[in-house]
């Protein structure tokens, strides 16, 4: 499991100060009672859903987080805690228990996605990986979902790790991509890691490397005849195509893979690409393009009749770039027993232990309901499972094709009106009554002094 430069040895100081100088208060003031922490999402522009994705690299942290000899060491020096804390920290691991949304299920605002129910100063300590974690590949699985939703059956590749934010964040995007649709990735190491097809074609460095266009054609069509996407716009598009056609006829070979369009107007240049290799008896001959794609610019080109068979989607797709960061947070919903919650304006929170029920109508999705963990919605898909129990992992990993094949699944289940990617549509989940008599309550309460 990768995740960039951080590793078993020192991810459990990948942590905000405040996380562990709150956790020796809990300690010192012998406050470690059971917490239950709720992670969801607030509503955002730009987005009707949300791909859950993420959840794989959370129970590998939260399987292996340790405190080594030379993290306690580091801490000594900073003179905020004491030995007996450190002491603590020497024997920290998660024992509690995890329940989540699963990977590939369609998340909406103020749902709880994950719930930890563990002893406080574990639930705390966990908290800023945790929200980091999840973040960036909910995000990226979304916005690759919404790039499949208007491909029309055409190939999809990620190819930003170039551009992403750090390798944690391309090998975490080219998982999520695939998560939401993609057929794989460039980055060859998340093809090693998670199993993921790899891609590839050739730069512009290469072409410029050789005595000419043709040359460099011919010199890669021969060591990869059944591979052989040639980028044609090192100079001239149009000339470029015909080049690609001279090579690979000058091979004698009868089929080869297509060309790639990096540049310039797509439309223009795909439909005369098109003519170009039809005539010349490569209708099998595929269109790649690339170079600033997004959902927008793939559903316009389609729009208007481009002959694109694959997209080639980069730095748009590993930032999220219409949307670079979740609005999320993890809050305190109940400790020891007693239910919880937050009066800010606009950020109020939801008391309990939780449960989501899904329901559908004739197939298609309709509404969610947030629950007390206890009730039961009939007819409803219950979405939170159990995923680690005191400490261990009791849910089965699925395959990651298994995830895409589910997410696209859902996809499908989805009303047009959600699916539709220029428009925003906020759907709430409902609330149970049981949970909402606890909100006036706690409110009653804070109104009548009763809560400081």
């Amino acid at each position: 499991m990768v995740f960039g430069f951080v590793n078993k040895e020192n991810m459990s100081l990948l942590t905000d100060l405040y996380e562990l100088t709150m956790a020796q208060v809990y300690f010192k003031k012998g406050m470690n009672k059971t917490a239950i922490f709720d992670f969801y999402t607030r509503p955002v522009e730009n987005r009707s859903y949300l791909v859950n994705a993420g959840l794989e690299q959370l129970i590998y942290y939260l399987e292996n987080v340790r405190f080594t000899q030379e993290d306690i060491d580091y801490l000594r020096t900073t003179g905020f805690f004491e030995e007996d804390f450190l002491s603590y920290l020497k024997d920290f691991k998660f024992t509690g228990n995890l329940y989540a949304v699963e990977e590939g299920e369609f998340i909406f605002p103020n749902e709880p996605v994950v719930q930890v129910e563990a002893p406080i100063i574990e639930a705390q300590i966990i908290e800023t990986f945790l929200i980091n974690t999840l973040q960036h590949p909910i995000l990226v699985a979304t916005k690759a979902m919404r790039c499949y939703s208007v491909a029309r059956g055409t190939v999809l590749v990620d190819f930003g790790l170039r551009r992403a934010h750090g390798t944690d964040a391309g090998m975490k995007a080219a998982r999520a991509s695939f998560i939401g649709g993609f057929a794989g990735t460039s980055n060859v190491l998340a093809g090693k890691e998670y199993g993921i097809p790899i891609f590839g074609t050739m730069a512009h460095s290469f072409i410029l490397a050789h005595i000419d266009e043709i040359k460099a054609f011919k010199d890669f069509a021969e060591i990869y005849p059944e591979n052989s996407i040639l980028l044609v716009d090192t100079f001239d598009s149009i000339k470029g195509v015909y080049n690609a056609v001279k090579a690979i006829k000058e091979l004698g070979m009868k089929h080869f893979k297509g060309i790639r369009l990096d540049s310039g107007d797509l439309l223009k240049l795909s439909k005369e690409a098109r003519k170009i290799l039809d005539s010349e008896g490569f209708k099998d001959a595929k269109i790649i393009a690339s170079g600033g794609i997004n959902e927008y610019k793939i559903k316009e080109l389609l729009d208007k009749g481009a002959p694109i068979d694959g997209w080639g989607v980069g730095t748009e797709l590993v930032v999220s770039a219409d949307l670079p960061y979740l609005d999320c947070a993890y809050k305190l919903v109940e400790y020891d027993g007693r239910p919880v919650m937050k009066f800010s304006s606009k950020k109020k929170t939801l008391p309990h232990k939780k449960q989501i029920f899904r329901i559908y109508e004739d197939g298609v999705f309709k509404k969610d309901i947030i629950t007390r963990f206890d009730e039961d919605i009939e007819k409803g898909k219950p979405l939170l499972k159990k995923v680690i129990e005191n400490g261990k992992v009791v849910y089965k990993l699925p395959k990651l094709t298994e995830i895409q094949k589910k997410a696209i699944e859902n996809f499908s289940k989805l009303p047009e009106e959600l699916k539709d990617i220029t428009k925003t549509v906020h759907l709430y989940p409902e609330v149970s009554s049981s949970i909402q008599k606890t909100v006036k309550e706690l409110e009653r309460k804070y109104l009548n002094g009763e809560l400081q």
